[in-house]
């Protein structure tokens, strides 16, 4: 039985109405707006630097078993229980014996700074046995050492002026003509900072050119780009601010960015195009500023919540480190839609009926066809070109899909280690002066801890011989050392060390091997408990509770995703072919992404030295990033397609008619996202270039593949099924408008 719609209708014309004073209000106010702006975003810079906090890796599991092991070293020997970075020593000249007073000056300094429970000295260490691979801390030519330093904190949190201590701790084995490089946490610490700048030129450099290319005039170029910048620069500094509360990843920012200025240009350039339409239409500047914020403004508003409650997904993992990076990508996008619906209508009604003034060729609206004119353009055609065989391009896009899709069967999930960084970062020469001197286990030992404080005494002599028994026989190690007690006897600790590198499947089979077999044979049977502790423990442990909640994510972000869909269109098939397109053009993303950075497909172009996993959040944050982006496109390109569809009932003549219109604002916007997200690709960064390319090719595929090949074709297949919905269920779920269309009436059955 029908429903009265006319409370929804006044709903719709109230929300659009507050969208539409608001856009009017700043496009005639536009000094008051524009100087707003720019005096909050002074403030926020003050503000931010005073008061802001620092990035940082520092994150822990407590839950998992490496942080249990660590925990329970720290109580027995907090010495040995600290957080451990290597210090590598390197002389071809001389060996390294011949500097005992240097190295011992060294040690001695090093012990007397900050946070520092001990200093190993490498040349007063037991020798290796004979007949065991040597794994330091001396190489057998003894021109290769280190000195392993213990930490009451992680050493990467400690900022960038403690290693002015640990230079001038190290400065007399530089002085005496050794290399000295540092690994682990303190090679992080003393990385360059990351500078974004480079990536953000390219960035704005090829939006200018697409902009001009696609629509002819040099300031409706300059509006998205310069409102994006003010609006994620504003949105770092509250980034700052709040990095002074919670532990963001040093990665934050970048991402930040990234995602800020995709959705920044995007959301004005969709505003700019709809009031420009307006103006050729014989709107007034401010009428028309005002029209486009009650349209493609409501769109904007819908696009951008979808996006943050993607990113807002990723709290279902339950790890802490990947719900703030969703939150920080979250701020910039907020940011993003307030500057695109207050500071681009301020523009807007700044620059008048100027826009158009200069230009590099003929400007062009939306459509080819004049105002009023019925589109016949080249996008209509090819829509209806689709239409005459959606089958063939349906299965052309699904083949293309398939076969980009094919490198996600064999991801290794994982650590990307130091050996994969640039010769330039100091902690990548420690990695590579230890694996070749140790060998490459060496830069990711394992610690074995045995806790028999509840095993009696008469038990501890058996439980040590049967767990060293066990630990020799391991699958997967290149050396073992002794089992040896702590001090008050309850622990027995030991280290493994893997024949491959940190990062290699080897080593994470072999530590998973030794936390589900190896350790709970040895304690079976006993009340003692086994734990595998160490920074590479830890970071298996990360790949494994993050793969766990993958598919977790997976559904909350597909589910909400869906939803939205449905309450904005209020078609069933329309909201499970959003959800099947996207999740496709993901998949092809991830293959590409296996392909270049797993397989070494084109990775040493990209400045990746070698094959490497894949970061194990990295899934995760682009799977939340790229299906909130690719709702934003399928919300401008369905609320075109619904508006018509309301008018004239004609679901074949809708589709075409909303590529007429939609086609090149859209991909004029994709070709900019996607220049922004691959401009990332030269950071140093090895996880910001994997984030950067998944993200541009999930872009390109799905402003190409799935909007001009995939989707007029499914939408031609189902004709008006597509808005098809369930009485019941259209009663159960929320109306949201998309573009605050007064359009109420439905085409007749």
């Amino acid at each position: 039985m029908p429903h009265s719609r006319s409370g929804e209708g006044d709903e719709k014309a109230a929300r659009g109405g507050v969208l539409r004073r608001l856009g009017e209000w700043c496009a005639r106010h536009f000094v008051v707006v524009i100087i707003a702006w720019l005096v909050a975003l002074v403030a926020l810079q003050v503000v931010s630097r005073e008061f802001g906090g620092e990035y940082s890796d520092n994150f822990s599991l407590p839950q998992a078993q490496a942080q249990k092991g660590l925990d329970v070293l720290k109580a027995h020997d907090p010495q040995a229980g600290g957080y451990s970075s290597q210090i590598v020593m390197h002389d071809d000249q001389q060996p390294l014996t011949s500097l005992s007073s240097q190295t011992s000056t060294t040690i001695a300094d090093l012990e007397k700074l900050p946070h520092v429970l001990s200093a190993q000295n490498p040349l007063s260490a037991p020798a290796t046995p004979s007949g065991q691979q040597n794994v330091g801390p001396l190489s057998d030519d003894k021109k290769t050492a280190y000195i392993t330093v213990r930490f009451d904190v992680q050493p990467s949190t400690l900022g960038d002026d403690y290693l002015n201590g640990v230079d001038t701790a190290v400065q007399p084995l530089r002085s005496a003509g050794a290399e000295v490089e540092y690994g682990g946490p303190l090679g992080e610490l003393a990385r360059p900072a990351a500078d974004d700048r480079v990536s953000e030129l390219i960035g704005f450099g090829v939006a200018v050119i697409v902009l001009l290319v696609g629509f002819g005039s040099v300031i409706a170029a300059v509006v998205p780009l310069l409102s994006a910048l003010i609006s994620v620069v504003g949105g770092l500094a509250i980034l700052g601010l709040l990095a002074a509360a919670f532990t963001f990843a040093t990665v934050s920012p970048t991402l930040a960015t990234m995602i800020g200025l995709g959705v920044g240009i995007d959301y004005a350039l969709f505003m700019l195009t709809r009031h420009r339409q307006n103006l050729i239409d014989g709107m007034d500047p401010v009428r028309a500023a005002g029209q486009a914020a009650s349209t493609s403004g409501h769109a904007v508003l819908v696009s951008g919540c979808t996006v943050i409650i993607a990113l807002a997904g990723l709290s279902a993992s339950g790890v802490s480190f990947i719900s703030l990076l969703g939150v920080a990508a979250a701020v910039t996008v907020v940011s993003a839609v307030v500057g695109a619906l207050t500071l681009v209508p301020a523009l807007l009604g700044f620059i008048g009926r100027h826009i158009d003034r200069f230009h590099v060729r003929p400007p062009v609206a939306e459509t080819e066809a004049g105002a009023g004119d019925t589109p016949q353009g080249t996008w209509h055609r090819y829509a209806q070109r689709v239409e005459r065989r959606p089958l063939w391009f349906l299965s052309a896009g699904v083949a293309v899909v398939v076969v980009l899709a094919i490198p996600l069967f064999s991801i290794q999930l994982g650590h990307i280690g130091d050996g994969a960084d640039p010769t330039s970062f100091t902690d990548r020469r420690a990695y590579d002066l230890m694996a070749d001197a140790f060998g490459p286990g060496s830069n990711g030992p394992l610690t074995v801890v045995v806790d028999q404080t509840n095993v009696p005494q008469s038990q501890r002599s058996g439980l040590a011989s049967k767990a060293q028994q066990s630990l020799d026989k391991v699958q997967g190690a290149a050396v073992v050392t002794p089992l040896t007690p702590t001090q008050d006897g309850d622990l027995l600790v030991g280290t493994v060390y893997s024949t491959k590198s940190p990062q290699n499947a080897t080593t994470t089979d072999l530590t998973n091997r030794l936390v589900d077999d190896t350790l709970p044979d040895v304690v079976q049977g006993t009340d003692a408990k086994g734990y595998v502790t160490g920074t590479t423990a830890t970071q298996v442990d990360f790949r494994d509770i993050v793969a766990s909640q993958l598919p977790v994510i997976i559904a909350v972000v597909v589910g909400l995703a869906f939803l939205i869909i449905l309450a904005v269109f209020r078609g069933l098939l329309v909201a499970v072919k959003a959800a099947v397109l996207n999740v496709l053009s993901i998949a092809a993303s991830y293959g590409v992404v296996v392909a270049v950075f797993q397989w070494g497909w084109g990775g040493p172009a990209l400045g990746v030295h070698g094959k490497v996993p894949i970061e194990s959040y990295v899934p995760m944050m682009m799977f939340a990033i790229v299906f909130g982006l690719s709702m934003d496109y399928e919300i401008f390109l369905l609320s075109r397609v619904h508006e018509a569809w309301l008018r004239t009932g004609d679901a074949e003549g809708s589709v075409a008619h909303a590529l007429e219109i939609t086609a090149r604002v859209i991909t004029c916007a994709a070709l900019i996202m996607v220049s922004v997200f691959a401009a990332f690709i030269v950071s140093d960064n090895i996880v910001v270039k994997m984030l950067g390319l998944g993200l541009a090719v999930s872009v390109l595929i799905d402003a190409t593949v799935v909007r001009l090949l995939m989707v007029p074709a499914v939408m031609t297949l189902l004709g008006r099924h597509a808005w098809w919905m369930p009485r019941w269920l259209d009663r159960v779920v929320p109306h949201i408008d998309a573009e605050g269309s007064k359009t109420e009436a439905r085409p007749a059955s």
